[in-house]
């Protein structure tokens, strides 16, 4: 594949927020994925795009996935042909277009006889291996747990393996990602401003937007885009004065982090009796992924947490698995998120469709309604989102996402030209050993996986500055603040990355002080809870 190389995507976000003018072609409602890779399809076709989010950028479900680029091995079982298809096809164009942020993983499903027989997951892996083309991921195979080493460290009982590729992204940054790259063709991407109201027009919408000051900003535009994910339905009634013409079915995920529980790099996907799966995953280095739960809630959707019924699940299902079992004492951080899916007659919450539809209201100025969707297809989503808001502006720019970089994602000025993403990203790291010798190892690696070729956007001319804390520097937190929209230590601790999971609690309030008195207007006033699930207790 011949990427095409988006220079502009390259350089810097703006460093405050954009003061563009209060007119726009599509204004769209939604920070999280969808609304992200919206905008920058939009913004890269020659039209002006106005973002709106009332929170951070990935904030909520777009930061709580189990961080899989995949297919979904189990939709087959409920004869989602065309979403796995369309999934498939996906993995290799987003694993080329970010390898800093997305590589190959392959996953173990030890045989269990009393679930599936091995006829159906061989069946199922062949249609897994077949139904997109592949170029970088291998094929499946069958293995024998007692000499490969990812049977060491499950149950002696578990003898027979089957071993199948798809991938793993930083999910959160994936969405900053589009973000900066929207920015980089023009849009403005507004954090901490809810859509509190949208009036539609004979030629357009007027919107206003409000902060948590009070302050307000009034848009119009030509067309407007509801990707507010969860809220979606709500948006609709109360904000867009309009019905919801959809049913969603709010589904919580949740999932656990353990000490890491095995040395290799494989992922594991284990069957359990009520017919669900979980996936154990390396996880930041020194942990272990547990997830995810399937539970239909009724909760305030923003306010996501895991219950201990589901830790609880979560910890026997996976000691079925480990020879050393997995207790709720062993839990150190748990997220949650929630899903918007398709409503559907189906009982069973993991059964729900994860495919997504676009709803066109055409009844005046042109809105769009996002309902449903899962990562891997975002880009997808996007594109044919853009389609046909493009046909219904006259706009006849042609799609371009499926060959573009992200920012970063472009190593050709350190590697030379591309080869495959997971070397690719090998060889990027060698070449910023070599530039940087000074740099700690761990550092050096994470800020390569963070940044991949905006990394000397972060250090700059004057090097990464004073360590706040551990592996975290100053030219780090600036380079946030002025180009990727954080605006408070949780925005860096636990989106932009995950620092939060791996120093101390005194270390993050010393980030926090530092934060305070270098920006003490900017840190949003309800803050966010992602860091509360952190089970300090566990650090000396």
């Amino acid at each position: 594949m011949n990427h095409r190389h988006t220079g502009s995507a390259e350089q810097a976000a703006p460093a405050t927020q954009p003061t563009a003018p209060r007119d726009c072609d599509v204004l769209i409602v939604g920070g999280g994925i969808n609304g992200a890779g919206i905008a920058r399809d939009l913004a890269g076709r020659g039209l002006s795009v106005a973002l709106c989010e009332k929170d951070d950028l990935a904030a909520h479900t777009s930061s709580s996935s189990t961080k899989l680029i995949h297919g979904g091995l189990r939709y087959l079982e409920y004869y989602e042909f065309s979403l796995v298809r369309k999934a498939l096809a996906e993995r290799e164009v987003l694993l080329k277009s970010a390898p800093h942020i997305m590589w190959p993983l392959r996953f173990v499903m030890p045989h269990d006889p009393s679930m599936r027989p091995v006829m159906m997951i061989r069946a199922g892996l062949f249609l897994y291996d077949h139904l997109a083309r592949r170029e970088v991921l291998p094929a499946s195979e069958t293995v024998d747990l007692r000499r490969h080493a990812a049977g060491q460290p499950l149950k002696a009982q578990f003898k027979k393996g089957f071993v199948y590729s798809d991938g793993w992204v930083d999910d959160a940054r994936l969405v900053v990602l589009n973000a900066i790259d929207a920015a980089a063709h023009g849009a403005s991407i507004l954090t901490g401003w809810r859509c509190t109201d949208a009036r539609r027009e004979a030629h357009g919408w007027q919107v206003t937007l409000t902060d948590a000051s009070g302050a307000t900003q009034r848009w119009k535009a030509r067309a407007l885009v509801n990707a507010a994910g969860p809220w979606a339905a709500q948006f609709l009634r109360e904000h867009a004065h309009l019905k919801d013409t959809k049913s969603l079915r709010l589904v919580k995920g949740s999932h656990i982090v353990v000490k890491k529980l095995f040395d290799h790099d494989h992922a594991y996907i284990f069957q359990n009796p009520d017919r669900r799966i979980i996936f154990a995953i390396p996880y930041e280095g020194e942990f272990t992924l547990i997830g995810t739960t399937d539970v239909e809630t009724d909760s305030p959707i923003g306010k996501a947490q895991i219950d201990d019924s589901e830790i609880a699940y979560l910890c026997e299902q996976a000691s079925r698995y480990f020879a050393k079992p997995v207790t709720p004492a062993d839990v150190v951080w748990t997220y949650a998120g929630v899903r918007p899916l398709m409503g559907d007659e189906s009982s069973d919450a993991s059964a729900v469709t994860r495919d997504y539809m676009l709803d066109y209201d055409m009844n005046g100025a042109p809105m769009l309604t996002v309902w449903g969707g899962k990562i891997t297809t975002f880009r997808k989503l996007a594109e044919e989102a853009a389609d046909g808001l493009c046909k219904r502006l006259h706009n006849r720019q042609p799609s371009w996402t499926a060959n573009a970089f992200l920012p970063g994602g472009d190593l050709s000025a350190w590697i030379g030209p591309p080869q495959r993403p997971d070397t690719d990203f090998e060889r990027f790291d060698a070449a910023l050993a070599e530039r940087h010798p000074q740099w700690h190892a761990d550092t050096r690696r994470r800020l390569a996986r963070c940044y991949g070729s905006r990394i000397e956007l972060v250090a700059g001319s004057q090097g990464l500055g004073e360590e706040i804390a551990p592996g975290l520097h100053e030219a780090e937190l600036v380079y946030l603040h002025d180009h990727e929209w954080a605006r408070s230590p949780d925005d860096v601790l636990w989106r932009r990355t995950k620092l939060g999971l791996h120093i101390t609690d005194t270390q993050r309030q010393a980030v926090a002080r530092w934060w305070a008195a270098r920006w003490p207007t900017d840190a949003r006033t309800e803050p966010m809870n992602t860091g509360d699930n952190v089970r300090t207790t566990t650090w000396s």
